[in-house]
Order: C-alpha cells, then sequence, then structure tokens
C-alpha cells in the first residue's frame, strides 16, 4: 500500500479510543483569530488543520496565513494545503500549481484534496496527482476528501479518506462500506455539521463503530447566521471547550 506519511510520522494516540479532530478549513485567520488560536491549545487532540486561503493558495503569499500557518508548525501541528478537485474537472497542471504555491508560500505538511471523486474510473488520475504531490510535499501527509465512501482501491493512495461529510440527520443513519474493517481506524475521517450537543455521545459513538480515527463535529449548520459564515466548518463549535475535554489530551506529532 502507498501512502505519502513517512516512517515515524503516524497518527498519535489522542485519547479515547484514538480519537482526534481533523479541522476542514476554517476562515481567513481576520475573520477568525479566535479559531486559529484555539488550535495551538497545548493538549487539544489535533490530527490536521486545512489551509484555504481564497479556494486555494491564492495568488500570492498572504501574510495573516502565513502567520498563522508558522504558528501551527511551531506548535506541532501538521498544517495541509487545500486542493479543490472538483470532482474531476480540475486539471493535474492546476492542481500541482496550486500544490507548489502552497508549499512554497506556506511550507505546509501535506494536502487536503477537496471534492474527491469516489469513481473507480477516477483511480489513475487520482493516484497520478497523489505521486506528485507527494514529491512536491516531501511525502507529506496526504487526505482525499471524497466525503463518502469512494471505490476501495483510493484506501491505497492516500493517508486518509474522508468518508463522510455532511449533516447529523444523514450521520445517524450512516453505515460503513464493509472493506473499511480492513483498514485501522486512523486511515478514516468523518467532518459532520449540524450536530446538537446533547447528541455528541452518540454521534462519538457512530464515529467508533464505523472505525474512524479523525473527526470534526460542529453545531454550526450549512448558513450560520450567527456567524454570517456559508461554510459550517469556518467556525468553533459552540462547544469546543467540551469536545476537547471528552475527547482527552492529544500528543504533539
Amino acid at each position: 500500500m502507498s501512502h505519502l506519511t513517512t516512517a515515524g510520522d503516524s497518527l498519535p494516540a489522542t485519547g479515547a479510543a484514538g480519537l482526534g479532530f481533523g479541522v476542514p478549513g476554517y476562515a481567513h485567520p481576520l475573520l477568525a483569530r479566535v479559531e486559529w488560536a484555539e488550535l495551538t491549545r497545548p493538549g487539544t487532540p489535533l490530527h490536521w488543520a486545512v489551509l484555504n486561503v481564497a479556494d486555494g493558495p491564492g495568488t500570492m503569499p498572504d501574510p495573516h496565513c502565513l502567520e498563522a500557518a508558522g504558528r501551527l508548525r511551531n506548535a506541532g501541528v501538521r498544517v495541509l494545503g487545500h486542493l479543490d478537485l472538483a470532482y474531476g474537472a480540475r486539471s493535474f497542471g492546476e492542481i500541482v500549481s496550486d500544490a507548489h504555491d502552497f508549499h512554497d508560500w506556506y511550507r505546509v505538511d501535506g494536502f487536503y484534496l477537496d471534492r474527491c471523486p469516489a469513481e473507480a474510473s477516477y483511480l489513475p488520475d487520482v493516484r497520478r496527482a497523489a505521486a506528485t504531490l507527494g514529491t512536491v510535499a516531501h511525502r507529506g501527509h496526504l487526505v482525499l476528501g471524497h466525503g463518502t465512501h469512494p471505490h476501495p482501491g483510493y484506501a491505497g493512495i492516500a493517508d486518509q479518506l474522508v468518508t463522510f461529510r455532511g449533516p447529523w440527520s444523514d450521520y445517524r443513519r450512516s453505515r460503513a462500506a464493509g472493506w473499511t474493517a480492513d483498514h485501522p481506524p486512523e486511515r478514516f475521517a468523518h467532518l459532520v455539521h449540524g450536530v446538537p450537543r446533547g447528541d455528541l455521545d452518540e454521534a462519538m459513538g457512530i464515529a467508533r463503530r464505523q472505525g474512524a480515527g479523525t473527526i470534526f463535529f460542529t453545531d454550526r449548520g450549512d448558513h450560520d447566521e450567527r456567524t454570517g459564515q456559508q461554510s459550517p466548518f469556518a467556525a468553533l463549535p459552540g462547544y469546543w471547550d467540551e469536545i476537547v475535554s471528552q475527547i482527552g489530551p492529544g500528543v504533539s506529532e
């Protein structure tokens, strides 16, 4: 199996059942100062955080993003550059160009491939992109953001697969694909929005039963009138302190 993480860079144990956070992308540091600062809190069980400057790296280095990424890396947090695959619609050249900018400007530790296709027909294209990105980021961490269970062949391409991304109403009825049982929890991530505070225990139970080692649960919805954010993952969950305490202390990477 071909992974992009070098020996010794495996995910750390992070408290209860090894659960830890994967942050799919907070708002710009100027708009989300508290969010970015919280990611450097000692003991936060954090596996990775995604840096998305402007639907990618932007057109030039952003000093505020550079500072935020630097603080995370100095705190031992793995920073991933956001690359949009547009479900296979973006060209190989565009993806690699964005990857180079992320690495040259922000020294990212790997990449999050958002809207990654899940069909078997795209396996050769994603495999080619992953191999090249491994060269760009010197075998950095790679997460495929399918948001659903992909063809099992994708498990041989990246370090982690996002096999669920969506609302709590769908998550509580979801089922893991049978082939995921052949892989350890650190290979899978679940990103769930609209989770009420009172349902956190149930949500964590689902993640454990389905074999996910990385999670991000939030009470934010698709459009949060409190913050004005379009993405439910752009701001801190209202119960951030509670969920951090519930999962347990993390171990720096």
